[in-house]
């Protein structure tokens, strides 16, 4: 019985994450392909090309590029020419370990050195760009402005911790001599500093732990500010995001099971009833928009942003002046952000196995009509 328990706890946690990476844009449909016969065709070997030519000499990727593109001769000439740059390496926006596990793959099927090389570029990359403290930055080596700051947003620090986690523990792709001892240990050491990280800069309210803003300052670890319309925050999103890598570890401490608790507790105390998004118009023209409509018969939202005084969700345009609802900002920012996401949701059946099987004496009572509702958007999407 504790094995099946166990297993279905697993599934639970894998559905969260392939949930999580049906978000990613189209243009990277390719990079993020697991099928082996895919990483022996010519086609596969044509975007290794074009992987290797955009990767900066800092050993990382910049982001929001379609590498997958067929490129002529010239623009490759032209990509490479960028190879020095220092100011766009990345691991916003899925950049860098999306190229490296792409890479992996490649080695992996063909025996490429370069491949391999190219993929140690990048591990060094990220274990050069981490704190002492643990944390990353956004951009790194040369970030500018809010770059520096700690962050967590659009899954930029939980990803690489994800990817560190799959090499040292040398999950497929990353197994073989594609890595040794020697760099598993320091990417084990990297994890566990990154964790500690994680633990540290959960926001706390009365001494009790909540969730977590989308960066936070390098040094004193308070929430802070990005873009405009950035302000510091309780974010949802990348909340949901850490509080799904928390419950993957195993035999968490007690550190880590009340920031778990803590976090579900402040999910669902803080989640939107009775609205759903409503978005009309071609996506991206002039005639689309988007709203929240009530519908009593609607799952549960949450904003992306909580205010830090009163806890109470907002909205925001570039004049970085907060709002109520998204008919008070402008249709540019209304229409191309996501100002509410369903994320938590998927935490909740994962998080009931959880405290089953790791702490049942602290397990936050949550609504389990939440949990069924989970379980059947998770159906459908497969």
């Amino acid at each position: 019985m504790k094995r099946l328990v166990k297993t279905a706890f697993i599934a639970l946690i894998c559905n969260f994450i392939v949930n999580d990476a049906m978000a990613a844009p189209k243009r990277d449909y390719e990079l993020r392909r697991t099928d082996k016969e895919f990483f022996t065709t010519p086609e596969a070997a044509r975007i290794g090309e074009q992987v290797l030519a955009y990767q900066r000499v800092t050993g990382g990727w910049p982001k929001n590029i379609d590498m997958c593109r067929p490129h002529t001769p010239e623009e490759l000439a032209e990509i490479k020419t960028q190879r020095d740059r220092r100011n766009d390496s990345t691991t916003d926006n899925n950049a860098t370990t999306t190229q490296m596990t792409f890479l992996a793959r490649l080695y992996q099927a063909t025996g490429d050195t370069r491949y391999r090389d190219a993929f140690l570029a990048g591990m060094e990359y990220l274990l050069s760009g981490q704190y002492p403290n643990g944390g990353w930055p956004q951009f790194w080596p040369d970030p500018q402005g809010y770059q520096i700051h700690i962050t967590f947003n659009d899954g930029a620090m939980a990803n690489t911790l994800t990817l560190l986690r799959d090499i040292f523990e040398q999950h497929e792709p990353y197994g073989g001599n594609l890595t040794d001892e020697t760099l598993r240990t320091r990417l084990r050491v990297a994890f566990e500093k990154g964790i500690d990280c994680i633990l540290a800069t959960q926001i706390r309210v009365d001494g009790k732990p909540t969730v977590w803003c989308q960066q936070h300052d390098r040094e004193t670890f308070a929430p802070a500010p990005a873009r405009s319309y950035e302000m510091p925050s309780f974010c949802s999103a990348e909340s949901s995001q850490i509080v799904g890598l928390l419950m993957q570890l195993p035999a968490p401490d007690k550190r880590i099971k009340e920031a778990v608790h803590g976090a579900m507790a402040w999910f669902e105390a803080n989640k939107l009833m009775g609205y759903r998004l409503e978005r009309t118009g071609r996506p991206k023209s002039p005639e689309s928009d988007t709203r929240l409509v009530a519908d009593l018969t609607a799952g549960p939202l949450w904003g992306r942003f909580y205010d830090l005084e009163k806890c109470e969700i907002y909205v925001c345009d570039r004049d970085g002046i907060p709002r109520k609802s998204l008919e008070e900002i402008g249709h540019e920012r209304r229409n191309g952000y996501s100002w509410y996401n369903d994320n938590p949701l998927s935490l909740y059946p994962v998080y009931d196995k959880w405290a089953d099987l790791n702490d049942p004496d602290g397990k936050v009572r949550i609504d389990m009509s939440l949990v069924n509702k989970a379980e059947a958007r998770g159906q459908k999407r497969r």
